[in-house]
């Protein structure tokens, strides 16, 4: 869109005369009405409430087309309309004329609000305006002080409520805007209303350079469609952002998740434009914030350090006092040398894994440590991938955000979860097999046991829990029992959703691994050596259980590739 205004403007200071053309559909809002003044009523002392953008082409002085916002606008003159019953002095400074119903700006003037239920609608305009004044005359006989009430709203209105006020140029396609904006119902976002305060006519900012603008704004969106990228800076979904260089400015404005203002970022940048004298200078200052970004993903260490600070935000732990923003990142890598800047983020790893408890005393069965295992063993995975002497080898962040992860038993030793017969019946021909790859002539008896459950029409739990403990103890080593739930027996797996698989014993799983293998899918890099037994001294090794020279093994590795950061607080995880 080419404006020549874009600026926030409070609701009271709307003027003029809005035409609503002829290939707009007329006011068709029904529980919107009261949605609308719920959230008026609810602004508190301080706040600011903001609608969707009124965008407007300007035909003669204070007369606009409307081409955006025509439901809004209505909506508000009718509220207006309504609140001057008790405040009759109240002027109301705009007028709307639907261009297809020439008398509907006398229709919208003379609306009898005390005898609504007597007026006979001439067209589906006049009802659902008439409707609309209905749900406005209920909703203020529900307050507990209607007058005060109204005093209220209409306060609120002049004062607190803002429109981002969009006026385009007399040569933009009225007609293609409109079709633009509401098919579909895409709503102007703030990346597009930031763009037009930089490309916008009369802003201060020459043709040349807003030219310069344009083309490298299209680089960073393009360059931000690389998920590898996006996904090492952000546990965001990308779906929601369709335009990726908003979640630059929404980290610049330090925009929190929990911002109740939709276009936060749109008027922290419309400020800072303002109060600016060499307005171009911003724009410059977010290249640079890009450029360092950028600067972060190409380098290997940095790379892997801020990915996994980044991932490891989106695991609840009980220590509030972790949070770590990108945006603080920047502005500490800003004011320190690059060695102390890499130094920084050791600390802060190391300190995000520095728990109140030995690493020997974390329990899957205890729900508080569920995080924190889950954060040292994905640290232990990027790290592993990290050191690698390859540095073409990256953690696939993407992958892994794109993925629901969960805690996974290497060699489970308990049927929780198991309650159904098809359960059951899915576990022992897992089962089954695994003993078949393993020994069928050795485990032949067993086997024909599992074959005859599976055969039972009246196979019932006792049975089935009777053959889990047999085929536990065949596929377990004799003693193990006691480390089911330790760090030793846990790896990362993606949600399978499969009570049969999630109980499934070491060889079982392995199976599954190496099928997953085959076709490509995504593993964890320690979950996948886990599985290949890549830890265990080859004349200890044995491929049908997760026994202690494996657990042991297991445990040493962690040990190894996080020696840095457990050093810098004094842990060790091998016992």
């Amino acid at each position: 869109m080419d404006s020549i205004k874009l600026e926030p403007k409070l609701i009271g200071d709307i003027e003029g005369e809005f035409h609503i053309p002829a290939y707009q559909r007329g006011y068709r809002w029904k529980e919107e009405v009261a949605m609308l003044l719920n959230d008026i009523k609810e602004i508190n002392e301080g706040e600011n409430y903001s609608l969707q953008p009124i965008v407007v082409k300007k035909k003669a002085e204070k007369e606009y087309e409307l081409i955006d916002g025509q439901q809004r606008l209505t909506t508000i003159f009718l509220i207006y309309r309504y609140i001057k019953f008790f405040l009759p002095k109240n002027k109301i400074k705009f007028n709307i004329q639907y261009d297809i119903r020439r008398n509907s700006r006398k229709f919208l003037n003379e609306l009898d609000f005390e005898n609504l239920k007597n007026i006979e609608p001439e067209n589906v305009d006049e009802y659902f305006i008439t409707e609309a004044g209905k749900t406005i005359i209920e909703w203020f006989e529900k307050q507990d002080d209607e007058t005060q009430s109204a005093i209220d709203i209409n306060t609120k209105l002049n004062k607190k409520i803002r429109v981002i006020w969009y006026e385009v140029s007399s040569n933009e396609d009225s007609i293609a805007l409109f079709t633009r904006l509401n098919i579909g119902r895409i709503p102007l976002r703030n990346s597009e209303l930031v763009k037009a305060l930089f490309l916008s006519r009369n802003n201060g900012i020459d043709n040349r350079k807003q030219l310069e603008i344009a083309t490298e704004w299209d680089r960073i969106e393009k360059e931000l469609h690389n998920d590898n990228f996006w996904y090492f800076i952000t546990n965001k979904d990308a779906r929601q952002y369709p335009t990726r260089i908003e979640l630059i400015f929404d980290l610049m404005a330090n925009k929190s998740a929990n911002e109740k203002e939709k276009f936060f970022t749109f008027f922290y940048f419309d400020n800072r434009i303002k109060e600016s004298q060499e307005k171009s200078e911003i724009w410059t200052e977010i290249q640079r914030y890009y450029q360092r970004l950028k600067g972060w993903y190409e380098n290997n260490d940095i790379y892997h350090k801020i990915g996994y600070l980044i991932t490891a935000e989106s695991l609840k732990t009980q220590k509030k006092s972790e949070t770590i923003k990108l945006q603080d990142l920047v502005e500490k890598s800003k004011t320190i040398t690059k060695t102390e800047f890499q130094n920084s983020l050791d600390e802060l790893i190391a300190q995000s894994i520095n728990y109140n408890k030995e690493y020997s005393d974390l329990s899957y069965d205890n729900p508080t440590d569920y995080p924190n295992i889950t954060k040292l063993l994905l640290l232990f995975n990027i790290e592993t991938v990290r050191q690698k002497s390859d540095e073409t080898l990256r953690f696939p962040f993407e992958k892994h955000k794109q993925e629901t992860w969960s805690l996974e038993h290497i060699h489970a030793q308990q049927s929780e979860g198991l309650n159904k017969k098809e359960q059951w019946i899915e576990w022992l021909e897992l089962h089954k097999k695994s003993l078949m790859n393993i020994d069928e002539n050795k485990n032949k008896d067993l086997i024909n046991q599992l074959q005859n459950a599976i055969n039972n029409p009246k196979l019932s739990f006792e049975i089935f829990s009777q053959l889990f403990k047999t085929v536990i103890k065949e596929l377990s080593e004799e003693g193990s029992i006691e480390y089911t739930h330790s760090l030793s027996n846990m790896a990362l797996l993606g949600q399978p959703g499969n009570s049969a698989l999630n109980n499934a014993t070491f060889a079982v799983k392995r199976d599954k691994i190496l099928e997953m293998d085959k076709k490509n899918d995504y593993i964890p890099v320690c979950t996948r050596q886990v599985f290949l037994k890549y830890y265990t001294p080859s004349e200890l090794n044995q491929l049908h259980f997760w026994g202690k020279a494996d657990r042991d093994a297991y445990l040493n590795e962690m040990d190894r590739v996080l020696k840095n950061y457990l050093t810098i607080i004094n842990k060790k995880i091998a016992i």
